[in-house]
Formats: C-alpha cells, sequence, structure tokens
C-alpha cells in the first residue's frame, strides 16, 4: 500500500521539505507516503475562484492512481484524531489498496473532489499554512504507524 499525498503549490521554503522528508522517510516501504506536488494555476483579477479551483480538480484527477480510496482534507471534514488516523491507517494497510490524501488550493478543493472522495477530513479546527499542513500530515502518519507497531515515538 502507497499512500500518494496530492498537493496544489510548489516551491515550499527548505524548513518544509526537511521535515517532511525527515517523517516520510522513516516509514517503511509497506507504507510509504509520496508527495505529489501539483503547479497552482495562475491567478488574474479576472479569473474567478470557481474557475481556479476546478483547473485544480482537473490537475488533481490526472494524477489519481487507479482504484484508489480518496480522502480529501477539507475544513469541513470530520475531525482525525491521532487514534482515529492510527485506526484508518490499519484498515487502509489491510485492504492494501492506495490512499490518496489531497490538499487544494488557498481556496479549498473543488466540490468535483469533494463529491468523489470517499472521506472528508479536517486536521484541525485552525486554519493551518499548506506548508505546515505537509509537514503536520507526515508527521501524523508516522506516527499513527508507530501507535500501529508500538514503536517508541508515541507516546500518550
Amino acid at each position: 500500500m502507497k499512500i500518494h499525498f496530492i498537493t496544489i503549490g510548489q516551491h515550499m521554503p527548505a524548513w518544509v521539505e526537511t521535515a517532511y522528508t525527515t517523517y516520510a522517510k522513516r516509514l517503511p516501504k509497506s507504507c510509504e507516503l509520496i508527495l505529489h506536488e501539483l503547479p497552482m494555476p495562475k491567478r488574474s483579477k479576472s479569473t474567478s475562484i470557481a474557475k481556479l479551483k476546478q483547473q485544480e480538480a482537473e490537475l488533481i484527477l490526472k494524477k489519481l492512481p487507479p482504484n484508489c480510496t480518496m480522502i480529501a482534507l477539507d475544513e469541513h471534514g470530520k475531525q482525525w484524531s491521532t487514534q482515529s488516523l492510527a485506526n484508518d491507517l490499519s484498515d487502509w494497510l489491510s485492504s492494501g489498496q492506495d490512499i490518496v490524501l489531497i490538499v487544494g488550493g488557498p481556496d479549498g478543493l473543488d466540490q468535483t473532489i469533494l463529491n468523489k472522495a470517499h472521506s472528508k477530513r479536517a486536521l484541525s479546527a485552525l486554519t493551518l499554512p499548506h506548508p505546515l499542513v505537509r509537514v503536520i500530515v507526515a508527521e501524523q502518519v508516522y506516527r499513527a504507524w508507530s501507535i500501529l507497531n508500538n514503536h517508541p515515538y508515541h507516546r500518550e
């Protein structure tokens, strides 16, 4: 099983790439976290938010692996706790099916993606900056894996 992490936006600061990679590298191949950075569509005063989100959705849909389970990371989704993510990770590992975690651009995800997603999850009730979301996702996936494997990284 692979976890594909699809994000809109490229060229993150070095600290984001360092932190993300730190956690992603700790995961075994059986739970590989793969980042797919998609370019943000060009913005102008005349381009509507709806059109930008639609363009982002088209990029995301092209990047989806076949037969995957899509999870939209959206502020209106169900809140994840670390333990509920660990439970989900356990189910994902058992299924063997690839998982896709999707983060949209600054205006959120297009309704097309939200409708197609198997579930919608929120990382926090707080508004988080996109660079930090990458680090949080990588760390929390690693933490969930450590819980499932009785690794000392996670302490209750």
